[in-house]
């Protein structure tokens, strides 16, 4: 069958894909077609009739958005007809329309307005319209954006986006005629509707109808430049566009580009309007010099002096295995790749770590067993292809956004069936047919019982297993007892659930597994990850497009930080520090003799603190008072150190702990790469200027590595992604000038490489060539519920916040949307304990505890407890437990035991 058509349009040829419309055709070559009402993400509706067009043999004009190419096809789109035509309806949309673009901040960016001058429209024509706003505008309480029905064209762009691409139809038309305006359900206040404040509805008008609040009156379209970048919060790595004001130099507003990749032009509320962190008067901006107790500023050379002569003298009395370093997920991969180097070559040790061990490092332990590659192995594009979608322990359309209502537009469309695996009743819930709403810790328990059923009806894929694997037979006889009734008992799901959504799973011709943390952060993470690794060899899932095990990172750059060697037993692209030929390779290249053994991880690092035999420590853009377990712990071997560096955008919970702090600057203020979530090397781009004297993470550790006696120089980010290149395999393609317009995912192998969209096609990156079958079973978590502490508390984030709060809780709007946190309680525990909406709970654990308002919800089962981290009013990890999976060292965030009281009970 021919999937492709030709057709002629003004006296050019074109073919295009079969299903490509006639607008799609003309823009393919360069013919400008008006359009008012189209955006590439939405289904076409014709409804601003400006791209009307004649085909030759029909009787009457063509919208050109709505009707399908089709071969032969002779097409004219500018006859004097039509020309006619337009600038008729423009005039007519122009009367109902508030002429202000002298002092619209949409001037310069307007289809509107470029038509109106196209086409020499006679703005008096018609009489105006007033346009009449008897009822409340839906935006009038909103921080994040307004809207003016006065300047709406009604193209319905908004209200598509958010029914069709966002999935959550937060608003809609309402009343007649030249009346209608756009509003939510009922008229009612859009924070008190369903909208998530992703923006998509600013995004996508085409006039100045819907802006985004902080940017009005900063200047006009045409008085901004748009800089090019990639977001700075989870892993999904959305381009986006930061928009610099020419008088000012000031980062006005964020917008998207539809097309772009990963996002398409898609982003959430923290990527479209958490960035004003960026100008925050809050910033650090000189050195601070802890004496007495109380910060004062010093200058840079007073500062790294004092940093260097500390580091230097406690390296010289207690050797260098006394030092560490935490290197940052928030960086770029060329600060991360400095930074571990540092710590290496001019402390002397193999003690880097970072938060990645927190959130992802038993996927990196899981995967690298099953399949060589501890990486996402499919591409994001291919998610929304796959046949079944198995989501578990991930809240996807909170924490990667992006991604998650890729996955509601899948379910919704009918063309991927969803299935939910989660302790608490998340968003895609709704979107699945089948929710498996599982005890928190008893991940293996479900997934070994989904793999006992594919085995007992034979729907596993003996070719791919006898082919492609090893271990097969040795997994199958452990999981023989490991029946859905067996984990009905542990994890809480009906059996027939469990086989349903087994069949469902192995049924698929392409089925894509989704997790993250709510699979990683447990004692038993790597058992978990090598689980669901079981189940897709088991079916075949493994090294083709659609399919695959696909961990989402946590953080921007989490992926990149791993990949650039920010851990303690492997240099940059996995390379092992114990394996003789790759640290002779990196000594040689580093002209210094490196350590032997591992080093120690964040945890490990700690303990040493507290027991006083870790001595120094230098901290880069990690905050591990809100984000690590058990955070009194924490703070005491924090306390202990001899010498304390951080080096962060602002004066965080840790930072004030420190002895020294440099100021550093923003993802808005430096050039680099981050790799996301899919393995994806994307540009990084300075579009503002650092405040006051604060300074870029590598020249800052390039300085203190000189001063402690180590030779450490670069003219550019960009010299160091060549070395980086040099040293790193999987990065060997990686080059700036090849990642201008959409990054590469490695494996990139050298300058000719293409990338890989998705891994393991012929072979598993394993020394044979074969994935392997791993035997797990259920091991319960470290810390169960009991007559004292009844509850099980699970931890996570929430689609507003990120991390520690240290970037969003400076956003005027995500901090106006969720300004505290709340502990979710069910009903019936609620009842128990006599606790009401509105109330304020004393939540304790054998570590601590905390005061916080209380949600009661459904969304949790009985029995279970959730909280978000983010807030140091109310710190969730005061009371988690630092209890480590043996392999990975990841902590066990998602359950601990806890007791929930009425506040006022407890005083």
């Amino acid at each position: 069958m021919n999937s492709t058509v030709t057709l002629t349009i003004d006296n050019q040829t074109v073919t295009v894909e079969k299903g490509k419309t006639i607008l799609d055709a003309a823009m393919q070559i360069g013919i400008d077609i008006p359009h008012l009402c189209k955006d590439d993400r939405l289904t076409p509706t014709g409804a601003c009739r400006l791209c009307l067009v004649e085909v030759e043999g029909r009787p009457k004009l063509q919208t050109s958005c709505s009707t399908p190419a089709e071969p032969g096809m002779v097409v004219h789109s500018e006859t004097p007809e039509i020309r006619k035509l337009r600038k008729t309806v423009l005039e007519l949309t122009i009367a109902e329309h508030r002429l202000s673009c002298t002092t619209c901040d949409k001037d310069g960016d307007c289809l509107l307005q470029d038509y109106a001058y196209r086409y020499h429209i006679n703005e008096h024509k018609y009489p105006s319209l007033e346009h009449k706003v008897t009822t409340m505008n839906y935006t009038a309480r909103e921080k994040a954006f307004v809207y003016d029905p006065s300047k709406c064209i009604r193209c319905g762009r908004c209200v598509k986006i958010c029914a069709e691409v966002q999935g959550i139809h937060a608003i809609t038309f309402m009343k007649r005629s030249y009346e209608v305006m756009v509003t939510t359900g009922f008229n009612e206040p859009l924070k008190t509707t369903v909208c998530e404040t992703c923006g998509q509805c600013v995004g996508t008008c085409p006039t100045g109808a819907l802006y985004p609040k902080a940017a009005k009156q900063k200047g006009r379209a045409k008085d901004l430049e748009k800089i090019r970048t990639t977001c700075v919060y989870c892993g999904v790595g959305c381009q986006l566009d930061l928009n610099i004001s020419r008088k000012t130099g000031e980062l006005v507003m964020v917008s998207t580009e539809p097309g772009s990749i990963p996002n398409d032009g898609n982003t959430c509320v923290k990527g479209r309007f958490g960035y004003d962190f960026v100008h925050s008067p809050k910033r650090l901006t000189k050195p601070l010099i802890k004496e007495q107790g109380k910060f004062r500023e010093a200058e840079w050379d007073e500062a790294l002096d004092l940093v260097a002569r500390r580091f230097t003298e406690l390296r010289s009395e207690f050797g260098p295995h006394a030092l560490a370093g935490f290197t940052s997920a928030r960086a770029t991969n060329e600060e991360n790749y400095v930074i571990q180097k540092f710590v290496r070559s001019a402390m002397g040790t193999n003690n880097i770590d970072h938060c990645a061990r927190l959130c992802h490092a038993s996927t990196v332990t899981g995967l690298a067993r099953a399949f060589g590659s501890g990486a996402m192995t499919n591409s994001i594009k291919e998610i929304k292809q796959a046949e079944v979608i198995f989501v578990i322990g991930s809240n996807t359309t909170e924490n990667h956004p992006v991604i998650g209502i890729t996955i509601r537009q899948a379910a919704d469309s009918g063309s991927s069936t969803v299935i939910v695996a989660d302790p608490r009743k998340i968003s895609l819930t709704s979107n699945a047919a089948i929710h498996l709403q599982h005890r928190p810790g008893t991940d293996t328990a479900l997934i070994n019982a989904m793999i006992h059923v594919i085995l007992e009806e034979g729907l596993e894929d003996r070719g791919f297993i006898e082919e492609r694997t090893e271990g097969f037979d040795e997994m199958a006889e452990t999981l023989a007892s490991h029946t859905p009734e067996f984990a009905e008992k542990i994890c809480g799901v009906p059996a027939e659930d469990i086989r349903r959504a087994a069949r469902i799973f192995a049924g698929a011709e392409t089925a894509s597994i989704i997790y993250s943390m709510g699979i990683t952060q447990h004692t038993t993470g790597t058992d978990n990850v090598l689980a669901l690794a079981n189940l897709a060899l088991l079916t075949g899932n493994v090294g083709k497009m659609n399919a695959g095990v696909n961990p989402l990172r946590g953080q921007n750059n989490v992926q990149g930080a791993c990949d650039m060697g920010g851990l303690p037993d492997v240099y940059s692209g996995y390379q092992k520090v114990a394996d003789p030929s790759a640290r002779e390779k990196f000594s040689r290249a580093w002209g210094v003799e490196l350590p032997e053994e591992p080093g120690l991880t964040v945890v490990e690092i700690m303990n040493q603190a507290s027991e006083g035999t870790m001595k120094g420590l230098l901290i880069v853009g990690e905050n591990p008072m809100l984000s690590d377990p058990d955070i009194t712990h924490v703070e005491q071997g924090l306390r202990n150190l001899d010498f304390l560096v951080v080096q962060d955008l602002f004066l965080t919970e840790t930072a004030e702990l420190a002895d020294v702090v440099l100021p550093a600057a923003s993802f808005a203020e430096k050039e680099g790469t981050f790799t996301n979530t899919e393995r994806r090397v994307q540009r990084v781009r300075k579009a503002v200027t650092a405040p006051g004297e604060a300074r870029l993470d590598w020249e800052i550790i390039c300085d203190l590595s000189r001063r402690m006696g180590y030779d450490m120089h670069y003219a550019s980010a960009e010299e160091i992604m060549e070395e980086i290149a040099f040293l790193t395999p999987i990065y060997g393609g990686i080059f700036y000038d090849r990642l201008e317009k959409v990054g590469l995912q490695w494996p990139c192998r050298d300058r000719n490489h293409p990338g890989t969209p998705y891994l393991h096609k012929d072979r598993f990156s394993r020394p044979n060539g074969k994935g392997k079958f791993h035997p797990v079973t259920y091991i319960q978590p470290r810390e169960m519920p009991d007559e004292e502490y009844p509850l099980i508390l699970t931890t996570g984030r929430m689609l507003q916040h990120w991390h520690t709060g240290t970037m969003t809780r400076k956003s005027i709007v995500l901090d106006d949307l969720v300004p505290h946190g709340a502990l979710e309680l069910h009903p019936e525990d609620a009842e128990a304990r006599g606790i009401v909406r509105g109330d304020t709970v004393a939540v304790s654990s054998r570590r601590g505890m905390i005061h916080v308002p209380v949600n009661i919800t459904e969304k949790v089962r009985k029995g279970t407890v959730f909280m978000a981290f983010h807030f140091h009013e109310h710190p969730a990890n005061a009371l988690t437990i630092a209890a480590l999976d043996p392999i990975a060292k990841i902590p066990e965030f998602k359950a601990c035991a806890v007791k929930v009281e009425s506040f006022a009970e407890k005083e």
